[in-house]
């Protein structure tokens, strides 16, 4: 009614509410919310949304939770989270998130995790919401819920196990469901929702929500990556099929896959800085590896991110401490020495290596790829981001510079198994560089 007002009426009518009356149509989703953004009616066991960013998956999210609580049908929720830190910072108390979407009535009291176990959201009603974090699935074994909220499921690191583990304990009530909020990712898991039965599907863009998007992230994010393979996944959520000609397939990553490293006798840290720094810079790519005694390599992470030169520094730092690794390798032809000078002021004593690329990307890549085909490197878990630029690395990507592409993980990701495998891998020139002897990460 209020949308098919003038804009003079509808200030009329608006001002004629009481302040309960106002109020109680701020808090109407209904009212607000688009109609692909109300919880669907009728049987069903699952909703999937597929979205790009911005369409308001997270906002869809917390106003389901806040409407099933509210009903009085639902009382014990599972929330899960990529990390325990999106967990509480985006699903439950981020600006689109539960607690800013909660009308005073019916607001929920956090409850930060203690020795008595989980983080939770208790509403008023009795209802409990608790907060998992995806990168550690046994968190799901034992609990019981009747309600569940998955955010960012295609980039979980073990999105099966924690499905699983989540569908095993969804067994309170009369009907128990599900909801998954995610930007898309060409992995089985997605590809099997999409068609099992008593699953919704519901898709969307990022276009579709224009209207409550600030005008510079319509500049810096959706007219930049418009009409790019990116934005194509990003922006039009859509599912990309392998690309012709990529050094790497997802069913190839797939195959490479493993739950956990074994004991390692060598762990890199490497890093491919940006040239520049600010809102429009490239990201620096942080890839963490390591080989075991049978000659076998496992990226273990990714710790990529766009930020200041002191910003990425104290990442490297951190995965370095995080992982107890030997050395950091890192590319100086963007920022020579102050490279590791900037790494050397968070860490002094940080045994760092100095590489120079002196041959093009792709070329670089292919025998890194080599050994992924022969076997001989595995990824722990899902690297959502590093692979999705994997499966689109090709001679003319490599070589792309429009719309600020940069395979910046890639590249790290190559240094690292470089690293890790002198004597297959020789086309790498060093810079000359005073010697550092290290004598081990003490903690």
């Amino acid at each position: 009614m209020l949308a098919s007002l003038t804009a003079e009426k509808r200030e009329q009518f608006i001002g004629s509410l009481t302040d309960e009356e106002a109020t109680a149509l701020i808090y109407d989703w209904r009212s607000w919310a688009r109609p692909e953004q109300i919880m669907p009616q009728g049987d069903w066991d699952g909703w999937l949304i597929i979205a790009g960013r911005g369409w308001g998956k997270t906002r869809t999210g917390a106003e389901t939770i806040r409407d099933v609580v509210e009903s009085g049908q639902y009382k014990r929720i599972g929330l899960v989270g990529e990390t325990s830190a999106d967990g509480k910072d985006v699903m439950v108390n981020g600006e689109s998130g539960i607690v800013a979407s909660s009308p005073p009535w019916c607001m929920p009291s956090f409850t930060a995790s203690n020795s008595n176990g989980r983080p939770k959201l208790i509403w008023p009603s009795g209802a409990i919401a608790t907060l998992y974090d995806a990168r550690e699935p046994d968190q799901l074994r034992g609990p019981q819920h009747d309600f569940l909220w998955l955010d960012e499921l295609a980039k979980y690191r073990y999105a099966e196990a924690v499905f699983d583990q989540a569908m095993f304990g969804l067994r309170l009530g009369d009907s128990p469901k599900w909801m998954a909020t995610t930007t898309p990712r060409n992995i089985p898991l997605i590809k099997r929702l999409m068609n099992t039965p008593g699953v919704i599907v519901t898709r969307g863009k990022s276009d579709d929500n224009l209207r409550n998007l600030s005008g510079s992230y319509q500049r810096n994010v959706i007219d930049r990556y418009r009409n790019t393979r990116l934005g194509r996944q990003e922006l039009n959520a859509e599912i990309l099929e392998d690309v012709p000609g990529a050094l790497w397939s997802r069913r190839s990553l797939d195959e490479a896959r493993v739950e956990k490293a074994p004991d390692l006798i060598r762990t890199v840290v490497a890093v491919d800085p940006p040239a520049t720094s600010g809102e429009m810079a490239n990201e620096c790519g942080i890839i963490v590896a390591g080989v075991d005694d049978r000659s076998k390599a496992y990226v273990l992470d990714d710790w990529s991110l766009q930020a200041s030169p002191d910003e990425w520094a104290r990442k490297v730092v951190a995965a370095f401490r995080l992982h107890r690794a030997d050395l950091i390798v890192a590319e100086v032809n963007q920022g020579g020495e102050m490279v590791a000078s900037v790494i050397r002021s968070v860490l002094p004593d940080a045994p760092i290596k100095m590489v120079r690329a002196t041959k093009g990307k792709f070329i670089r890549a292919e025998p890194v790829s080599a050994l992924y085909e022969q076997g001989r490197v595995k990824h722990v878990g899902s690297l959502a981001t590093l692979e999705d630029q994997m499966v689109g690395f090709t001679p003319e990507r490599a070589a792309d510079r429009s719309n600020g592409y940069s395979p910046d993980r890639v590249d790290a990701l190559v240094w690292a198994l470089t690293e890790l495998f002198p004597d297959v891998i020789t086309e790498v020139e060093e810079k000359p560089r005073q010697v550092h002897v290290a004598t081990g990460w003490m903690g």
